[in-house]
């Protein structure tokens, strides 16, 4: 039996159907571009007429909203929490659901170790997620090139779209660590949204100060598109705290499931 095909091939539907949303979403949003380019003036006066604190928190940026790269940089804020959603459903599903199918203990009954049973499916996941960035990046970037009204840079867009991945494996990683603490979950959809959501909300809270420490507290936070449209890279710090994540969420989720009990049907 091999784990990580079976658990490829059970999430392609799901994989299939965010891909395609992602994909719509990012080509919808960008198709609005031209009409405003056209009339950035009396749009910029609309923007201006909301206070500063709002702004912030939608992450809106007059100086830039007529420009591709300034009015993607916008846009992808939703596409993030989509897709942030998407690896959170993903890795909280990934244990849980052996539970709720009461397939848990005649997997663990094969010739693998619990070792290897993890990395398949968390492979899996990741798979997953690389195949859905990558689909939808060529649909981002086309779109771009054929809605822009100047020359943009294909880096800067490619870095603030490479954000995206790196922020579903860090929920993906959060949430395979909250599979195998709470391995008994029912309400995936619930915890996963809950989560997500709570640190959008945040993420908007800390936009409207001006402490660049309390960015910490929100993942939404660490790729700041306007420091990429600025320097062309990430900033390390955040870059640093978002691999920490990832890593130490899933060395834990490893030793956690390697010595917690089983439960049997």
């Amino acid at each position: 039996m091999n784990i990580f095909l079976h658990e490829l091939k059970a999430y392609r539907k799901s994989t299939l159907i965010w891909t395609v949303s992602l994909m719509a979403v990012a080509v919808f949003f960008l198709s609005l571009f031209p009409a405003i380019a056209k009339d950035y003036a009396g749009f910029s006066k609309v923007l201006e007429g909301y206070p500063e604190g709002v702004r912030k928190a939608l992450g809106l940026e007059i100086e830039s909203f007529g420009t591709v790269l300034g009015f993607y940089s916008y846009v992808f804020i939703y596409i993030t929490l989509c897709g942030a959603i998407q690896a959170m459903i993903l890795g909280t599903s990934i244990v849980s659901k052996e539970v709720r199918e009461k397939t848990a203990d005649f997997l663990l009954t094969k010739p693998v170790t619990r070792t290897k049973v993890m990395s398949s499916k968390i492979l899996a996941g990741i798979v997953s997620l690389l195949i859905t960035n990558i689909f939808y990046l060529a649909a981002a970037s086309i779109m771009a090139e054929h809605v822009k009204t100047a020359d943009f840079s294909i880096k800067q867009f490619i870095l603030i779209s490479f954000s995206l991945f790196i922020i579903q494996l860090l929920f993906f990683g959060i949430g395979v660590l909250i599979s195998v603490v709470f391995p008994k979950i029912k309400a995936v959809l619930s915890v996963s949204l809950g989560t997500v959501f709570g640190f959008f909300v945040i993420g908007m809270v800390v936009s409207t100060g001006s402490s660049n420490a309390e960015r910490f507290l929100s993942p939404f936070k660490y790729f700041d598109p306007k420091y990429i449209i600025a320097h062309s890279k990430f900033e390390i710090q955040y870059l640093i705290v978002a691999v920490g994540i990832i890593v130490v969420s899933i060395i834990a989720s490893y030793v956690i499931y390697t010595k917690n009990d089983i439960h049997a049907v």
